[in-house]
């Protein structure tokens, strides 16, 4: 069956921002359906370019490969509500709110440290010492 406006996959990489190795991965891991071939060339759809840019801006949020999948599934099908949508949504910012919690205390220790060495109050380094304390005790002789 011949695909009218096919493009092959530098053009789906152009338009979609996609990398060539990206788009090749997706395929390999069901995100993306096994194109068509002429010749020897993958043969992309206008469909295909709307569900890579689908991907690629779930991707860009974050979303996990699973997410991103069961979010498809609720778009592409249509069975999905509105609520389902919103479940992965929560589920997925509850994630990066713990993420950028961790961020911050890492950036609050980074911080103290530099500051810490900055001021060369200590004879040691700041930030060895904090985070080799547990090494020190554990390899200290007995």
């Amino acid at each position: 069956m011949a695909m009218t406006g096919a493009i092959q996959i530098g053009e789906l990489s152009r338009r979609t921002g996609c990398n060539i190795e990206t788009i090749r991965y997706y395929e390999r891991v069901g995100l993306l359906p096994i194109p068509q071939r002429r010749g020897r060339y993958r043969s992309y759809a206008r469909e295909d370019v709307a569900r890579l840019g689908f991907v690629r801006r779930a991707r860009e949020l974050g979303f996990t490969l699973e997410e991103v999948r069961a979010l498809l599934g609720l778009a592409v099908i249509g069975e999905g509500s509105c609520a389902d949508v919103r479940e992965v949504a929560a589920s997925h910012l509850r994630e990066v709110r713990e993420r950028i919690a961790d961020l911050k205390w890492m950036e609050r220790v980074l911080a103290d440290s530099v500051r810490a060495c900055d001021a060369g109050l200590d004879s040691g380094c700041p930030l060895l010492d904090a985070l080799g304390a547990e090494l020190r005790v554990a390899g200290a002789p007995s």
